[in-house]
């Protein structure tokens, strides 16, 4: 019988490339990783990787038996969300990772309402970015998550989860008021000469204002970065620069600040939970209230 644990090392080190990225997601050494996969190996009987220096890439025996190892994984979830579904009430404990733009708006209410339908459930919120979520998630330090994806940039869905779309979330331009009518009569064009104001490298932030700017014709000159999204319209307000930011965080500008809808251009939201989990009570109450909270949001 295979060892589950090293199965899914093996799947990690498909999806991230290099022994040390794994051990990374896992909080071990990268030794105590490479251990794990020749004990692997030895239950094979097969080479499972190439190893050259301190490189090392899968065989094709590896990558159909990482592959195999998804369906695995799956219907363990499957059997476990079968054995829970047996009791009568939702308990329990659920972990919950929400990107930090739909904390306020989306997480906060879901968590309230999920808690008053099911009492004996306990939901626990962590901030975590789109990035981060997906790793927690099949470690097993999330039961949910909160993920979003910009589609018009070709992000693929994760792999080894169930994706659920949420609702969609244009993208706005935070502009100072005076210089509205001229983004609304000429577009995005008119702001090559503006300072702008973004995340710093790498995130997905700053690649869809580089995406929209380039597309407009220009490269910006970026004079602030920021790690609370919603600092920059403060900054906008300021007359300090000029930036692009989700819906979600344009419910409520403060004065002087021009919110300019970008057509076209947004992220999708998304629930995330490990594949063959859905059935699992506490998630799937989860779910249920998600798509309601959503479904307000179409």
């Amino acid at each position: 019988m295979l060892d589950v644990k090293r199965l899914v090392l093996l799947r990690d080190l498909a999806d991230y490339g290099t022994v040390t990225a794994v051990a990374d997601i896992h909080q071990v050494t990268p030794s105590a990783v490479s251990q794990q996969l020749r004990a692997l190996e030895n239950e094979t009987g097969a080479a499972l990787l190439h190893r050259e220096g301190r490189t090392v890439r899968l065989t094709a025996v590896g990558a159909a038996l990482a592959r195999q190892s998804e369906h695995v994984l799956a219907e363990l979830e499957r059997a476990q969300s079968i054995v829970r579904s047996l009791g009568d009430k939702v308990v329990g404990e659920l972990r919950v990772g929400c990107f930090p733009s739909a904390l306020v708006p989306v997480a906060a209410p879901f968590v309230a309402a999920l808690a008053e339908r099911h009492p004996g459930l306990r939901p626990r919120l962590t901030q975590a970015e789109p990035e981060d979520v997906v790793p927690m998630l099949k470690r097993r330090d999330l039961d949910v998550a909160l993920h979003y994806r910009y589609l018009h940039l070709g992000t693929p869905a994760p792999a080894g989860l169930t994706v659920r779309p949420l609702f969609d979330d244009p993208l706005a331009l935070a502009v100072p008021e005076r210089l509205r009518p001229a983004v609304e009569r000429e577009g995005p064009v008119v702001l090559r000469d503006e300072k702008w104001i973004t995340t710093a490298a790498p995130s997905s932030c700053r690649d869809v204002t580089l995406h929209a700017c380039h597309s407009a014709g220009f490269t910006p000159v970026i004079e602030h970065e920021y790690t609370d999204l919603a600092a920059a319209l403060a900054l906008v307000a300021l007359g300090l620069g000029v930036t692009i930011l989700p819906g979600l965080l344009c419910g409520n500008p403060p004065p002087g600040v021009a919110i300019i809808p970008m057509k076209g251009k947004g992220r999708t939201t998304e629930v995330l939970v490990r594949s063959g989990s859905g059935d699992h009570p506490a998630i799937a109450a989860a779910v249920a209230v998600l798509e309601e909270l959503a479904a307000d949001r179409r």
